[in-house]
């Protein structure tokens, strides 16, 4: 009985020693705090206890992490990922599942990918697989960034009449879903007309909002884009063929808008002998996506001149593009001209406003989680020092530290 006492105790005090650890103050010296929403400080400390930020105060000394030579700025969101597309052992894209244990693994390179890249949460829209990904990195078992999840899709050859999309909506909530995605057109390799009829959307982002579930909608064509905004859909994906109307129509009625401009189309391309002769990636889908790109920055221009439009950070990253996510940011400012802080702002509580969690994360601030990352340089005069992310901190744990 006493041997029994004595290893409860040893495990009592390795649990309290552990708590202990989680708990204990982390100090984080900054030269120059970018905090999400637009502000800027200078000169500060963050101090971190547990997963959570408890404040910013110049007067702490004797940091932990000195970071100082970098910027520093919260955790990026990319909110539209697909984290289980990769290649093959044959280097091309593995267009069908393999063994459960090989995609995981896949599953978990790509996720670990996006959070070097300084990416701390990402939205994967979608697979089942996602699921237990998502809930073992809560867990803090496997590395990678906040997983939120559609877990399946809702496009034409799924969605069946009204009721019973309704039904599908009631199901993905009650199977744990963070979103609904539905594909209301085609993909831009097939010319992007609508796929989905007005009722059908109707009926998916009317149950949605009635259960408390957001919609992010794939719409390239315009039709489909209108269509999708009247049905009461919350998020834009792609709108390659949008206009002036259409984007006035998604400030008006708070739609977010995800254009990505700068990652999907360029890693296809990139990466065109990987693709070529799967499915829809032939001659006539590559001349589609080629001839995309210019008119994509111009339509990124057209909605940055909409007044109110919420344009939120999303890169459509698959296999290929984890780990290159902040390109899409550098082509917004560079190509699509964007200012830098608005791009940041985008990428931070932006986003995490559109996910209804900007009271958790997307922000430096007091009582949000401790979501933080170090670049090299300064985004606000080169938007490329996002791409070189030096630290990363999720949740008050430190991820990378290679300053």
């Amino acid at each position: 009985m006493r041997r029994l006492h004595f290893i409860l105790g040893i495990c009592l005090l390795a649990l309290t020693a552990t708590s202990l650890a989680q708990e204990r103050q982390v100090t984080i010296r900054v030269g120059t705090l970018l905090d999400g929403k637009g502000g800027v400080q200078r000169n500060t400390t963050i101090v971190v206890q547990g997963s959570k930020i408890v404040k910013i105060d110049p007067n702490v000394a004797n940091p932990m992490y000195d970071l100082r030579t970098l910027t520093v700025l919260p955790g990026m969101i990319d909110t539209h990922v697909h984290i289980n597309w990769h290649f093959g052992k044959d280097g091309r894209y593995q267009a069908r599942p393999g063994p459960p244990a090989e995609e995981t693994l896949y599953t978990m390179e790509n996720i670990y990918l996006d959070l070097m890249a300084g990416f701390t949460t990402v939205q994967s829209v979608g697979a089942g697989s996602d699921v237990e990904i998502r809930d073992a990195v809560a867990r803090g078992i496997i590395p990678g960034p906040r997983i939120l999840t559609s877990i399946r899709q809702i496009n034409e050859n799924n969605a069946g009449k009204p009721e019973e999309i309704r039904q599908t909506v009631r199901k993905l909530k009650q199977d744990g879903a963070d979103v609904v995605k539905i594909f209301a057109s085609a993909s831009i390799r097939d010319g992007g007309k609508q796929t989905m009829s007005d009722e059908q959307l109707a009926a998916a982002c009317g149950e949605a909002n009635a259960v408390g579930l957001r919609t992010l909608i794939h719409a390239v064509g315009l039709e489909s884009i209108k269509a999708s905004i009247k049905a009461g859909c919350k998020q834009i994906e792609h709108g390659n063929y949008v206009d002036e109307e259409a984007l006035k129509m998604m400030a008006d009625r708070g739609v977010y808008f995800d254009p990505n401009i700068g990652v999907v189309i360029q890693n296809y391309i990139r990466n065109k002998a990987k693709y070529m002769g799967i499915g829809n990636y032939n001659d006539e889908g590559f001349a589609y996506m080629e001839k995309a790109i210019p008119t994509n920055y111009l339509m990124f221009k057209k909605a940055l001149a909409t007044p109110g439009l919420k344009i939120v950070m999303g890169t459509d990253a698959v296999a290929g593009a984890h780990g290159h996510n902040a390109d899409e940011l550098v082509t917004r400012v560079k190509e699509g001209g964007q200012k830098p802080m608005d791009a940041i702002v985008s990428a931070t509580s932006l986003s995490a406003k559109s996910l209804n969690m900007d009271n958790v994360f997307g922000s430096i601030a007091p009582g949000l989680e401790a979501d933080i990352i170090g670049v090299d340089g300064d985004p606000l005069t080169d938007i490329t020092a996002l791409q070189r992310v030096m630290f990363v901190m999720k949740g008050g744990k430190v991820y990378k530290n290679t300053k």
